[in-house]
């Protein structure tokens, strides 16, 4: 019997990621969000729909909490230090200020139009206050929608920053409710100390993770997958036992690894994007699971008026007084107001106090989760028009895919890289011998207008060529420079 159950158990599993699969690739044709429908088959399969009974919140949250660890660590590997780096300080003052801001705003707007008292109104700002990084990473890679400027690396930074302020916000006021005599003040040290601690153990673990990865000889490759996954949850776990903040850890030692040379690292990246995959489908189906949509009927108003002002006067608001310093064009500003995505990130939050028996909390959680649909139906199925109205898309590179690849062994400080040769280059004409590389520079693969060719000493050199080269740092400058040297009149 048990085992016919948990047979039946895994086929429910698997039908249902199968189903969310071909409905989000259908639903991407039709310009909409995949997380978004996502939620709708876990909806549907419910106690509303096919019947399926799920209501253990503790379980949703501990999954949703698991799943966002993983998606913050793909978000860190795949973020390009040299892009984001311009934007760091505009992220963080997003990411601090900018989640205070909405939470604020939103909080006032359900105290004086709607009589909450102050604590249930912050309550609901700080669990809708910040971006979702699943919802910003995967709508943007649905739509492969190029994003002139700093737009998309600030994006990126502040979804993936956001949410340890977000957590903070929500645990702490979840003390002020359970301890109404304790001043706002109390959870000043809780905030000081996840936030300090997560970023050290980020840094720390994350540079032990890449050692690591780096040093260790495992019998086999396939092995390195558990590793690193090991390692990714040892730095979240260790971090939040310690007290400070995993998710803030997590991200950080991402982007450490994401940024240096290791062993299989092509390999590794691929496997955690589709362990981030996993989780995200898993985590939107979970959370569709547990809402009954005749129960979201009672709160609609209240929740589309939220959701409302959250588009239109917290999320406009917090960016333009977060970057009112920064000097990006106002065009760009209003693109990353627009993009304030929210997922699952708020629905795992809303978890919080059903957990911890706060009264209400049942409505809470649905007017959080109504405020999420409206928010990704709104500003996810706009976001490529409204970027052409703002003048700020631009086309993306069309990807490259060669019939060679390059796996470093973090050994050796070698790397394959794409090099252009220029209009007006000094080298257009040239043979690669002339170019007189060092002798540990070499020249893989020419692309020329999409034919590969095999490339010699004698092989002449054309304006338009792309070039694959395997060089240390100083061959790829050196490679660089002549390529892209303009000829002498």
């Amino acid at each position: 019997m048990h085992e016919a159950h948990a047979e039946m158990y895994l086929l429910v599993a698997g039908v249902l990621l199968i189903t969310s699969l071909v409905v989000g690739r259908i639903g991407g044709r039709l310009g909409i969000p995949g997380l978004l429908l996502f939620l709708g088959v876990g909806m549907l399969a419910g106690s509303d729909g096919l019947g399926i009974q799920f209501s253990d919140y503790r379980l949703a949250q501990t999954l949703g909490t698991v799943a966002l660890a993983f998606i913050l660590f793909q978000g860190g590997l795949s973020t390009a230090w040299g892009h984001t780096r311009p934007v760091v300080k505009m992220g963080l003052s997003l990411a601090t200020l900018g989640v205070l801001v909405t939470a604020g705003v939103m909080a006032a707007f359900v105290h004086f139009v709607f009589g909450w008292a102050w604590l249930p109104a912050w309550l609901l700002g700080a669990i809708v206050s910040s971006t979702d990084a699943s919802a910003v990473f995967s709508v943007l890679k649905e739509r492969a929608l190029g994003l002139k400027g700093h737009v998309a690396p600030l994006l990126e930074f502040e979804s993936g920053g956001n949410d340890p302020m977000a957590v903070f916000l929500t645990v702490g006021i979840l003390e002020l409710i359970a301890h109404p005599g304790a001043g706002v003040l109390s959870i000043l040290p809780l905030f000081l100390k996840q936030m300090i601690l997560g970023a050290v153990m980020g840094v720390v673990l994350g540079r032990a993770a890449l050692w690591a990865l780096s040093r260790m000889e495992l019998q086999f490759e396939g092995l390195y997958s558990v590793l690193s996954l090991a390692l990714a949850l040892t730095i979240f776990s260790a971090t939040a036992v310690a007290g400070g903040s995993g998710f803030l850890a997590i991200y950080i030692a991402g982007v450490i690894l994401g940024n240096a040379e290791f062993i299989h690292k092509r390999s590794l990246m691929a496997f955690h994007d589709g362990v981030a995959w996993i989780m995200q489908v898993a985590m939107f189906l979970t959370l569709g699971l547990l809402v009954n949509p005749h129960e979201l009927l009672p709160t609609a108003g209240l929740a589309l008026a939220c959701a409302l002002v959250l588009v239109f006067v917290a999320r406009p608001l917090s960016v333009h007084l977060g970057l009112a310093l920064s000097g990006m064009p106002l065009p760009e500003r209003h693109m990353v107001a627009w993009v304030g995505l929210r997922g699952a990130v708020p629905i795992v939050l809303a978890t919080f106090p059903l957990v911890a028996g706060v009264p209400q909390a049942q409505t809470l959680f649905n007017i959080v989760f109504f405020t999420v649909l409206t928010s990704v139906l709104i500003q996810g199925t706009t976001l490529a028009r409204v970027a052409r109205l703002l003048g700020v898309q631009q086309d993306l590179p069309a990807p490259r895919h060669y019939p060679i690849s390059f796996t470093p062994t973090g050994h050796s400080k070698n790397a394959m890289i794409e090099v252009h040769v220029a209009p007006g280059s000094a080298a257009d004409g040239l043979r690669i011998m002339d170019l007189k590389l060092s002798p540990e520079t070499l020249v893989l693969l020419v692309d020329r207008a999409g034919e590969y060719l095999m490339p010699k000493g004698p092989t002449l050199l054309q304006a338009g060529d792309t070039l694959l080269v395997l060089a240390d740092p100083d061959g790829q400058g050196e490679v660089r420079a002549k390529l892209g040297r303009p000829a002498r009149p």
